[in-house]
């Protein structure tokens, strides 16, 4: 069959996925091999895959690939998330735009009808993404938080944790998402830097004309001010004690107060204190037992209790107050200044403080534990520098993790009350009633919030083995704890924490031995990628224009662990190019294979085959080194060398026999073994192109995604370093001829000097090959008019039957030496430098002696060759 100019990749795509799916290589189960176990971070049910889920999902494909071709028992569990506050705000929003309803209108029940619809009309996007993209998961293991089995092990684990104490219900100040109108845990806000305005506004001393002034950022809460607090230091205040202050707008009488928590230097030393929306002043009114004024509804509109512009929204309500301020000259002035604001990760709304009754978890005692397993070294983080120092932040800082949710998504807390408001917990109602003696005739009202989504996600490396509803099983004992946990560095403390938490109360191990951190992908100016900047391309769309093993390669050449990386479809071009130029290798080496008959064995072959063999052994166990420690991008970058270099543009010229005449049998099935290897190095980055091409090189019943990778022994660093002086003496002579307007195919002789003539016993015969060369003299002068050519530490005299211009080549050895010279003083500057002789590496100090030995052989040979001429 005659191929294609060009690799196609939608055909190759379309024709191994469903083959390797046909043939179970995906599916695991346990057996004798060691397993190698990973768990897809969960996506949201709601979502696409975007470019940071792309470069997350092809590391796992890489590492699973491999380790399959390592001889591991290979399980891949995907899965997607029900992200509670996002499905939930799309299926409100897709029920009021497509069937005129609202969420008040249905019952829990009826609500919950519609959003299981649309869970199953949309859920599967991701997963077809995940399919078109090459990865290699166990589709008969897919897991989804909502599951039956794993909404039953979330209502365990609450029951349990509140059993133990760990959880309890209270009145605190929490984040509040006036969109979602639910409550957030800290861990959900974002803080960004804007510009806010400061505005300084009279509070009327009581019985007097005089006034205090206070500089507050959020007037539209004046109207629940219960206070003003002082510095009881402060001698601007102190004749005031005793005295009332009357709030601007409400004219409400409150207390003057002093408390040391107020910084007498910072604005006017005076703050406003309105409990129900700052923690800080709820903190002072619960210590000078202040009342509590919440002057803001639930969906950020003003409350009855604020008196004025009652169901304003609350931005607009501050444009109001401000300008009846001005109007009855209580504002004297305002004032921009930088300010950080929390934002919901989910709504981007402001979020409020609000003091709120919620359900928490203590988090000490799980985060000791949590945060133990990491510095013994029992869980490894990579990039380990980068990142312990946030993990360990986080964890000796933790607080308590309010986990309720005022919505109808996700899992229902299993809390009862009584008509006298006491709470009772249990799996059900029956068991709630069993545990707590509680009869059949007290009416019980179950609690109307779901659990955070995180408190589902954080038992995702235990519950898709069931670890939590069925311990002990089969799959549960082989697969966990997990080999690795790959995922994005923004939820380091949301998901990695606190699974680890979950891991040692649970199971009282670690869910998994190492934690890859993968870096922000960003677009090339450096911005996040969203679709508000318009910069953050559609996934299929990348996939059709280039194919997925080109966006692979792309996301995966610029990405050092943990670093943040710049997109751009240049990388995705060059992955295309890539796969084209081992297409092209596939045709060359085929046609090789279509003579009727081969020669015998080609001595003159026998130098290439030697180096490529050696190279091949050395690249392959330093990519199993660079995979080992997660330096996949480094990785890629050897094996795209090995496979674009040394195999394409030297080793298949090296032994490609003259046109028309064919090479040896032996020779050809060595080449076809190399080219073998060489796909099964790159495949696990580019599966779909090394499969289709492994198998047009020859037909074979098996199949490369399921070869084990060979053991390679020692290699032979002699021939090694003989091949690159070969390649680089190729090099300098086609430089030359090109300089000198010679044809490649020019014959010429070549008069080398050299320290080291035994090498060429074996390099001679390529080398002559490569350059046209009709002879090579080795040590002995010519005195024929010839081109000087310095190679390394060789002097070359190159002699052509063309005519040759001195003048050139005097120009261009002059060039040479002016550079060397150069070279040579920065190298001379450097060892001169006490500083750094005495302070630096000594293997750092004779690399740089070594690099000054180099340079003056190299500027010996060059002066020598400006003599010849």
């Amino acid at each position: 069959m005659e191929l294609s100019k060009n690799f196609i990749p939608a055909d190759a795509e379309n024709k191994w996925y469903s083959h390797w799916k046909e043939k179970g290589y995906f599916y695991s189960t346990p057996d004798d091999r060691p397993p190698y176990s990973l768990v897809i971070p969960p996506p949201n049910v709601t979502g696409v895959l975007h470019m940071g889920h792309t470069l997350n999902e092809t590391v796992q494909d890489i590492l699973a690939r491999r380790a399959r071709a390592l001889g591991y028992n290979v399980c891949w569990v995907p899965g997607s998330d029900h992200a509670s506050i996002a499905t939930e705000a799309k299926v409100v929003d897709m029920l009021k735009r497509e069937k005129g309803i609202n969420k008040s209108d249905l019952t829990r029940e009826e609500f919950l009808k519609y959003a299981f619809e649309w869970k199953e009309k949309y859920g599967n996007i991701i997963y077809h993404q995940i399919e078109k993209l090459g990865c290699s998961v166990d589709w008969k293991r897919v897991s989804f938080t909502m599951d039956p089995d794993y909404y039953k092990a979330v209502i365990k684990v609450f029951v349990d944790l509140y059993r133990k104490g760990l959880i309890y219900r209270g009145a605190r100040m929490i984040n509040w998402d006036v969109v979602a109108k639910t409550a957030l845990s800290d861990e959900e806000v974002e803080y960004r830097d804007v510009k806010g305005t400061l505005y300084y506004v009279k509070y009327r001393i009581a019985g007097s004309d005089d006034f205090i002034t206070i500089a507050t950022q959020r007037p539209e809460t004046i109207m629940g001010d219960v206070a003003v607090c002082v510095n009881p230091t402060d001698e601007r205040y102190t004749g005031l004690k005793g005295k009332k202050i009357i709030i601007p707008l409400v004219d409400r009488e409150v207390p003057l107060i002093y408390d040391e928590y107020v910084d007498k230097d910072f604005g006017t030393g005076a703050l406003k204190i309105t409990p129900a929306h700052d923690i800080n002043d709820f903190n002072i009114g619960l210590k000078h037992n202040l009342p509590v004024i919440d002057t803001l509804n639930d969906d950020g509109t003003l409350s009855e209790a604020a008196q004025v512009h009652v169901g304003e929204e609350r931005f607009e309500a501050r444009k109001k107050v401000v300008e009846e301020l001005k109007a009855k000259g209580l504002l004297i002035k305002e004032e921009i200044y930088d300010s950080r604001l929390g934002y919901s990760q989910r709504t981007h709304s402001v979020v409020e403080p609000k003091i709120s009754t919620q359900w928490f978890v203590k988090m000490k005692t799980l985060a000791d534990a949590a945060l133990e397993e990491v510095l013994n070294g029992n869980i490894r983080i990579h990039p380990h520098d980068k990142f312990i120092a946030t993990y360990r932040y986080w964890l000796e800082n933790v607080k308590d993790w309010c986990i309720s949710r005022q919505l109808w998504w996700g899992q229902q807390i299993p809390a009862w009350y009584d008509e006298e408001g006491n709470v009772y917990v249990g799996i059900d109602e029956a068991d709630a009633r069993k545990s707590n003696n509680i009869g059949d005739s007290v009416k019980l009202t179950r609690d109307a919030d779901v659990l955070d989504t995180w408190f589902s996600s954080w038992l995702w490396p235990m519950e898709v083995f069931k670890g939590i509803t069925n311990p002990g099983n089969k799959d549960y004992e082989y697969y966990y704890p997990t080999s690795i946990l790959v995922t994005g560095q923004d939820i380091i403390f949301f998901w990695v924490a606190r699974m680890i938490m979950a891991g040692m109360e649970f199971a009282g191990k670690k869910p998994f031995s190492d934690v890859y951190f993968t870096g922000m992908v960003r677009d090339n100016q450096g911005r996040k990628m969203s679709k508000s900047l318009g910069n953050s391309p559609d996934l299929l769309e990348l996939i059709d224009k280039y194919g997925a093993d080109a966006v692979r390669f792309g996301i995966m050449i610029s990405s050092p662990a943990g670093n943040d990386l710049l997109f751009d479809e240049s990388g995705l071009e060059q992955g295309r190019h890539f796969n084209n130029k081992i297409w092209n290798a596939l045709k060359l080496v085929r046609m090789w294979g279509e003579h009727e008959s081969f020669p015998g064995k080609d001595s003159d072959n026998t130098f290439a085959i030697e180096w490529f063999k050696a190279r091949l052994a050395q690249v392959s166990e330093e990519v199993n080194d660079l995979i080992a420690n997660y330096k996949l991008s480094e990785a890629l970058k050897v094996i795209y060398s090995l496979i674009w270099d040394d195999f394409c543009s030297w080793y298949l010229e090296w032994v490609k026999p003259p046109y028309g005449e064919a090479i040896s049998k032996e020779d050809y099935e060595t080449t076809i073994g190399f080219f073998d290897e060489l796909l099964l190095l790159l495949h696990p980055f580019m599966p779909f192109a090394t499969e289709e091409i492994y198998h047009q090189l020859k037909d074979r019943n098996e199949d490369l995604m399921v070869r084990q990778a060979p053991k390679f022994g020692a290699y032979n660093s002699d021939i090694l370093k003989a091949g690159n002086q070969l390649k680089e003496l190729i090099t300098a002579i086609r430089d030359a001829k090109n300089k000198n307007q010679l044809s490649p195919k020019e014959p010429v002789e070549l008069y080398i000097e050299t320290a080291a003539p035994d090498i060429y016993s074996s390099i001679g015969s390529v080398l002559q090959k490569q350059t046209a060369a009709k002879e090579i003299v080795l040590n002995q002068p010519t005195d024929k008019k010839a081109i000087q050519i310095v190679s390394g530490n060789e002097k070359i005299a190159m002699v052509s039957e063309s005519g040759i211009d001195t003048g050139k080549q005097r120009e261009q050895l002059e060039k040479d030496l002016e550079y060397q010279r150069g070279f040579l003083a920065s190298v001379e500057k450097k060892l001169s430098n006490e500083r750094f002789v005495n302070n630096a590496k000594p293997e750092v100090v004779e690399l740089e002696r070594k690099k000054k030995a180099d340079a003056l052989e190299k500027i010996k040979t060059l002066e020598d060759s400006l003599k010849a001429l």
